[in-house]
């Protein structure tokens, strides 16, 4: 049989042949997911963001071409990436889409729109992806509903309630697919919920177990709450975990406290800011690391650290890896009962709020002075933004190195209130306009790109963006590869994983804050990328133009999926 390639001759039998066969996703093959696909949003559980494949490479990436395109229809920000199997890829957008394509094509095989209610309206109008399980696809809608589709046609299966958004509950993140489960966890720290993450049975939609990220009097860690604060505390979980089938452990992150202001919720406020470790058949907490106590700034820790052994000072470690928004860079361990021990960590961006870090526990104490309260403004860096926000990092097995989609000389300054709670409104102790936010206007770059080695904790090479923030997430290859977009100049960027020297780049039709993906079909390699501007970078990127003159005020929007090749 011909080889499917992107010759218009072939594009109707290629496109037939897709949607007669569909492979399933079993539990076997998201534990050992094939190099030829890309099946969960980071690849694979470990999360690493990384491609065994190596045909597109360092000697040959210069040759790269787009093969196809695909307009989503769709502005705002874009930000899931491609999940492809077998000849499948599914992609979403803003407004609640899903859109499946012939991975080979990107001819249209089905698009489902899902409908929430007129009065509805969220924070960040995105999502996030999809997962896959047998021969479905999930899909967390923004209002709050979780959706399977067959994957063939597209037709609803089942849907389930998980987030009241009528108090401020909504969803944004990929679902994770474990043991026949759908994990999902939701987004709405600024409006005063309960954050909590929950399991649902693949085939019918049924709640498995639910797990609140904020314990209730009475339970472990509730010592950390003053009176009702835990109520509308916050620690949204908004963004996809990561997953040790070895040991069954779910391993979640926790947004900001709510509100945002410490003195308004005194206490350690357990578990906002912090890594959970869930036990994937119930999901209860078997251990969590906080990454800061008493959350004054912000700082989300909404994304899983990576699962990546590491040797540190000559010991095996088997371990996680977080980038946090905080500014630093943490070693943790997987400890055997479960939790989760630290080891070590350092600043990857200028930070002036930690005076130290325990050596032992890794808790941070603090410059009393950067520390905003109701009543007294302070000013910090990083801003409310991070070191890094929700991209993701990627973690390459050849090189021993992380790439780090970084932004420094940025800060930010808060001065609370007090206000009223209403259900479903904002709710975090200041106005949106009286965010602060400067710049070193000093500074050669404010984006970066950050190589470091995990074993030695040396930081190898830095790429620097003088005109942009960084917003793209990266994807790693055994080609020796780091592709990257992320700046609002709109290109899409290759460097050597070694060196960090640019190989390739391409101008797309808008800036890209979507994570990009890689696969094969009939012996090609694709590279695919969502491009598609807005939320948080956009309107970054406008305060960082009332700041810098000539700085650009806002970049083109509209999102089209773009593939790329090997030119033949």
């Amino acid at each position: 049989m011909r080889s499917c390639r992107w010759w218009l001759a072939a594009i109707v039998a290629c496109t037939a042949a897709s949607a007669q066969a569909y492979t399933l996703v079993t539990d076997e093959r998201l534990r050992n997911p094939e190099p030829h696909n890309w099946l969960m949003t980071r690849g694979s559980y470990k999360g690493w963001s990384y491609s065994p494949l190596d045909q597109i490479n360092r000697n040959n990436v210069k040759n790269l071409v787009p093969v196809w395109a695909f307009a989503t229809g769709k502005r705002s920000g874009h930000q899931s990436p491609p999940i492809v199997n077998d000849g499948y890829m599914f992609i979403t957008q803003p407004d609640n889409q899903v859109i499946a394509l012939d991975a080979r094509t990107g001819e249209e095989i089905w698009r489902f729109q899902g409908e929430g209610p007129e009065e509805f309206s969220a924070l960040h109008n995105t999502n996030r992806g999809v997962s896959l399980y047998e021969d479905k696809v999930y899909v967390a809608m923004l209002y709050g509903d979780l959706v399977a589709l067959e994957a063939k046609t597209g037709k609803v299966a089942w849907t389930t309630r998980v987030a009241n958004w009528k108090v401020g509950e909504y969803m944004t993140m990929a679902p994770l697919t474990v043991k026949g489960k759908i994990v999902v966890g939701i987004s709405g720290g600024e409006f005063g919920v309960r954050g909590f993450i929950a399991a649902y049975d693949a085939r019918t939609g049924k709640e498995v177990w639910k797990t609140y990220t904020i314990p209730a009097p009475g339970e472990p860690g509730s010592e950390t709450w003053r009176g009702d604060d835990w109520k509308r505390g916050g620690a949204a979980a908004w963004m996809t975990g990561n997953y040790d089938p070895e040991t069954n452990t779910i391993y979640w992150g926790t947004g900001n406290a709510s509100p945002w202001f410490g003195d308004q919720r005194p206490g350690d406020n357990l578990y906002t800011a912090s890594t959970l470790a869930l036990d994937g058949d119930t999901g209860r907490i078997k251990g969590y690391f906080q990454y800061h106590w008493n959350d004054s700034w912000d700082w989300d820790e909404m994304n899983a650290p990576m699962l990546v052994d590491y040797t540190w000072q000559g010991r095996p470690v088997k371990g996680l890896f977080k980038v946090s928004r905080n500014g630093y860079l943490y070693w943790l361990e997987r400890l055997a009962n479960g939790g989760i021990g630290f080891v070590h960590a350092k600043p990857y961006v200028y930070q002036d709020v930690f005076a130290s870090i325990d050596p032992k526990t890794g808790r941070p104490t603090y410059h009393p002075n950067k520390v905003p309260g109701t009543g007294k403004k302070a000013e910090f860096c990083p801003s409310l933004w991070g070191g890094k926000d929700w991209p993701f990092e990627a973690f390459n097995p050849h090189t021993r190195m992380v790439y780090i989609p970084a932004n420094d000389n940025h800060c930010g300054y808060l001065e609370g209130k007090i206000q009223e709670y209403v259900a479903g409104k904002w709710w975090t102790g200041i106005d949106i306009p009286d965010i602060g936010f400067t710049v070193k206007k000093d500074a050669k770059s404010f984006g970066e790109i950050q190589a470091w080695n995990i074993d030695t904790g040396e930081k190898v090479w830095t790429v620097l963006y003088p005109k942009s923030m960084n917003w793209g997430s990266i994807l790693t290859t055994a080609g020796g590869l780091v592709f990257n977009g992320g700046t609002q100049d709109r290109m899409f960027r290759a460097y050597d994983a070694v060196t960090g020297d640019l190989l390739w780049q391409f101008k797309t039709s808008s800036g890209i804050i979507a994570p990009p993906a890689t696969y094969m079909i009939d012996g090609i390699q694709y590279v695919a990328v969502q491009a598609g501007w807005g939320v948080d970078p956009q309107f970054q990127q406008g305060l960082l133009a009332n700041l810098i003159p000539g700085w650009p005020k806002a970049t083109t929007e509209g999102g089209v999926l773009w593939v790329f090749a090997l030119q033949r």
